[in-house]
C-alpha cells in the first residue's frame, strides 16, 4: 500500500513489530480522520499481543469497529500469541461494551461456518439459526456477511456468550474464561 501511495500513513499497535507501519499506536490512543471522523483505539491482544481494534464515530454517532483477527462474526481468532483470560477480556469485556448498535468489521469472511460450528454449542439457539440461514443466502448469492453488529455477536457468537450459565454447562465448565477456552479448543478441532 506504501509503494501505491507514497506518503500515505499506516498505524498499527505499538506491541506488534508489523512491516510497514508508519505510526505505531497503543489502547486509548485517539486518531482523527478529517473534521468529522474519530478513531479509538482499543488493545485486544490474545491473537497476537499487540492487537488493536479501532472503534469509529462519526458526527452523527455512526459507531463502527474493526476488529481485524480478533472478532469474527460468530467467532473469534486462535490463541496464537495470547490467553484464554486475554480472549475473555477482549471479547467479553472490551469489544461487548461498545454501544449495541456499533456495526462490525472483521478481518476475514468466516461467517458460515463460523454459525455453522455456534449451532454444535447451541442447536436450540433461533437468532443463530436465522443468522445462518440468511449468511449462507448472502454467499450464495456473492454478497458478504460483514458487518453485523455488537448486539448480534452478543445473540449469536458462542465466544461473546461465554458467561452465560447455559454455556458454560454446555461445555462442562463453570467460569466465563474456562468455557471461552473450552469453546475455543472445540472450534480447534472442529471439521464441520
Amino acid at each position: 500500500m506504501r509503494q501505491l501511495v507514497p506518503g500515505i500513513k499506516v498505524f498499527g499497535g505499538s506491541l506488534d513489530n508489523v512491516k510497514g507501519c508508519t505510526d505505531k499506536v497503543d489502547n486509548g490512543e485517539r486518531i482523527s480522520l478529517g473534521a468529522e471522523v474519530r478513531i479509538l483505539c482499543l488493545h485486544t491482544p490474545c491473537h497476537t499481543n499487540g492487537h488493536i481494534s479501532y472503534y469509529v464515530t462519526d458526527k452523527e454517532e455512526n459507531p463502527a469497529v474493526f476488529t481485524g483477527d480478533t472478532l469474527f462474526i460468530a467467532g473469534c481468532g486462535k490463541f496464537f500469541e495470547g490467553t484464554a483470560e486475554q480472549m475473555y477480556q477482549s471479547l467479553c469485556v472490551t469489544l461487548a461494551s461498545l454501544p449495541k448498535p456499533t456495526q462490525v468489521f472483521c478481518g476475514h469472511e468466516y461467517t458460515v461456518k463460523n454459525l455453522q460450528f455456534a449451532l454444535t454449542v447451541e442447536p436450540e439457539n433461533v437468532k443463530i439459526k436465522e443468522k445462518l440461514s440468511w449468511a449462507q443466502n448472502q454467499r450464495n448469492t456473492g454478497l458478504p456477511t460483514i458487518p453485523s453488529t455488537i448486539e448480534g455477536e452478543l445473540e449469536t457468537n458462542p465466544f461473546m456468550r461465554a458467561d452465560m450459565p447455559e454455556i458454560q454447562e454446555k461445555v462442562g465448565c463453570q467460569s466465563p474464561v474456562q468455557a471461552l477456552k473450552e469453546i475455543r479448543r472445540l472450534k480447534d478441532n472442529w471439521r464441520g
